[in-house]
């Protein structure tokens, strides 16, 4: 259960940049860890890693920012710089990371997130939000959006006229979906709740839907797709969704199921299938997404909540 917690926030550095929340997203992570399920959280806590707000003040050595900037910070408040992922833009793999909140700063205080009224952060891991998304609906981007984005990109999960299929249709599977239709993609919604259909066809634009239970819907499936992206973070069986891959398909697994998944060797070996993971994405790519977001107009579906909502949310 959340309640009103009083904070202060360091003083701007000189490479920081403090901005007033607008809007932070409701991820599921944050749940994961409110309930301490995966057995890292440290209390007090302050949620939120999908932040967007209105610069206020920038450190002395901030360049590329000012006050009055529409900005935004998602998961990472900072890294070593250093490291190979790093050095790669690959910031959320640096061994050293500092997590939004519920991690350690580099000051040993505790790193607290945007279910507040302000933010400081680096200015290396602040994004800024184009001008034509909507405040609130692209704060769910810099999670949910770049957690999807991100391996499309890196495993080449774009080229125009293939088969992507979206496992799971809620905040990273319905963004997998638009980026997906964005990237001039045929994109299959797969979900074990036929209910699901109206919104994947009709708001998102999905060519086509499979429910998972349906064993002759997946069997009519088979070898049908290039690539799928599994959103889902509950325990679910995965050779029904390589199945339906094609020889040299790809399955990235970007949900966090609580138990170990099975994985069928023979599966992936008949078709010379892959199966990889992925998470969030570094602050360049991130940045490129929203920028993307803009040229497309693609934003979250969303519902507005006060933050006296937030528990019952």
């Amino acid at each position: 259960i959340l309640s009103p917690f009083n904070f202060t926030r360091r003083n701007t550095g000189s490479h920081d940049i403090t901005f007033k929340v607008a809007y932070c997203g409701v991820c599921h992570s944050d749940l994961h860890k409110i309930r301490n399920e995966w057995k890292n959280a440290q209390y007090p806590m302050v949620p939120g890693h999908e932040i967007v707000g209105t610069v206020l003040e920038v450190g002395s050595e901030v360049k590329n920012f000012a006050v009055g900037d529409r900005v935004g910070v998602g998961c990472m408040v900072w890294s070593c710089q250093q490291c190979d992922s790093c050095s790669k833009e690959q910031e959320q793999y640096c061994d050293k990371v500092v997590w939004t909140y519920n991690s350690i700063y580099l000051d040993g205080f505790p790193t607290f997130g945007g279910y507040s009224s302000l933010m400081v952060c680096d200015q290396r891991f602040v994004v800024k939000i184009p001008e034509n998304l909507p405040f609130d609906a692209a704060a769910p981007l810099l999670c949910a959006g770049i957690t999807v984005y991100s391996p499309m990109q890196y495993f080449q999960m774009t080229e125009p006229g293939k088969s992507l299929g979206v496992v799971g249709l809620g905040g990273l599977g319905h963004m997998a979906v638009k980026f997906g239709k964005a990237f001039g993609l045929k994109v299959t919604v797969i979900s074990t709740s036929p209910k699901k259909e109206k919104e994947a066809r009709e708001y998102l634009g999905a060519d086509h839907f499979l429910i998972s239970k349906d064993e002759k819907q997946m069997q009519d499936a088979a070898r049908s797709l290039d690539y799928i992206i599994d959103t889902v973070a509950a325990d679910h069986p995965l050779l029904p969704l390589i199945s339906l891959l094609k020889v040299h398909g790809k399955l990235v697994l970007v949900g966090l199921p609580e138990k170990p998944l099975s994985l069928p060797p023979v599966a992936l070996t008949s078709r010379r299938r892959f199966v990889g993971g992925s998470a969030i994405g570094g602050i360049k790519e991130t940045q490129e997404m929203l920028e993307f977001c803009g040229k497309h107009n693609i934003s979250c579906m969303i519902e507005n909540i006060p933050i006296d909502y937030v528990n019952t949310a």
